[in-house]
């Protein structure tokens, strides 16, 4: 479960990038009003800046929901660990070997 949702995040993460690139920026309606031909695009002359940046908005909501999916997973993967300091042993005191006395 854990990879499918990884996986889920990762393309939308490129679907955002691919989108943002995509889009024009602000300066490029200056353009479009001088003779620019905006109009004859597939979507119209405003359709796809609103259609882009409503998919940027669904693609941004479903990588917030895969993150917090994750975050969530991940944290439910390690209740059941231990830590490095639980899994210690204490050290057992092994009482001490009387040494002879050396003759002299």
């Amino acid at each position: 479960m854990f990879g499918i949702v990884l996986t889920i995040h990762l393309l939308v993460a490129l679907a955002i990038i691919g989108l943002v690139l995509i889009q024009h920026g602000k300066g490029a309606d200056a353009g479009a009003s001088f003779g620019g031909g905006s109009s004859q695009t597939v979507f119209g002359s405003r359709g796809s800046a609103t259609f882009l940046s409503r998919l940027t908005a669904v693609m941004a909501t479903v990588f917030f929901i895969t993150s917090i999916t994750l975050a969530y997973m991940s944290t439910e993967q390690t209740r059941g660990y231990q830590s490095v300091i639980e899994k210690v042993k204490p050290v057992e005191e092994v009482p001490a070997v009387p040494v002879p006395a050396v003759p002299e």
